[in-house]
């Protein structure tokens, strides 16, 4: 079942340096866009992260140091990368715990305000896990009835999480929507107030901390009986945007007094 679009939507996947949203850097990114026509334009490109490229994500994704020291920096292709999906909703396969924070985190250190919070966002590993509870490569084998060749690959990741979601539609039809809206909700698992999920909206849409001692409690009232614990987080190792996200909670307090 083809997508029913009312924005362009873009399905997208990266390969990085190694796994920490705050210090890792993005080696490849493919980015599929499905026009409203169903036209699909692909950009993939490969990009020089600036840091060497770990050990354990090269036996993952096959890039080595050597192979992107040639190509431009995240920086340099920011705001043309921002222009191209602009207006666009996104999609991805286990985007929500890091694709996502990671290409965020990279738009902000590239000095580019790209807000993905004004866009819809479908986690299409969500939808199949809610259904069937199983991996990419199983997905593809599942509901496209084909193997997945050249697995983590950016591209190939990213077409065969589109041509999934396109199989959920045909297989749940009466489950799911053809509806981007409907698609995000039903993929999202938490509402993140920040990319990385360390802080999420509760069933009252109050922000509230989702790790550590304060889990669970809300984040206006840790700061105002915990004054340190502001400092504490802007000056340890989380991400700009869970940093930014959390300094506008603590400015918006000092407002309403």
């Amino acid at each position: 079942m083809k997508l029913n679009l009312r924005n362009p939507i873009v399905f997208f996947d990266i390969e990085s340096t190694g796994l920490s949203v705050s210090h890792d850097r993005i080696v490849e990114i493919c980015a599929v866009k499905v026009l409203l026509n169903g036209d699909r334009e692909i950009k993939t490109r490969r990009i020089n992260p600036t840091i060497p490229i770990s050990e354990e994500a090269q036996k993952i994704h096959g890039i080595s140091n050597e192979d992107v020291k040639d190509c431009p920096t995240f920086k340099q292709i920011a705001k043309s990368l921002a222009e191209w999906m602009k207006g666009c909703d996104f999609a991805g396969y286990n985007s929500f715990k890091f694709d996502l924070p990671l290409l965020a985190e990279e738009f902000l250190r590239a000095g580019v305000d790209f807000d993905f919070r004004k866009r819809k966002m479908i986690d299409v590993q969500n939808i199949f896990h809610k259904m069937e509870q199983r991996t990419l490569v199983a997905a593809y084998k599942f509901y496209c009835h084909k193997d997945l060749e050249n697995a983590h690959s950016a591209e190939a990741d990213t077409v065969a999480t589109l041509e999934v979601l396109e199989a959920q539609l045909d297989r749940y039809k009466d489950d799911l929507k053809n509806d981007v809206g409907f698609l995000a909700e039903f993929s999202m698992r938490s509402r993140f107030a920040d990319y990385a999920g360390r802080i999420v909206y509760d069933d009252k849409d109050v922000p509230v901390f989702n790790f550590g001692k304060h889990k669970g409690k809300a984040v206006t009232d840790v700061l105002k009986a915990e004054p340190s614990y502001y400092s504490w987080m802007m000056e340890g190792d989380f991400t700009l945007d869970t940093k930014k996200v959390l300094t506008d909670i603590y400015l918006s307090m000092r407002n309403d007094r």
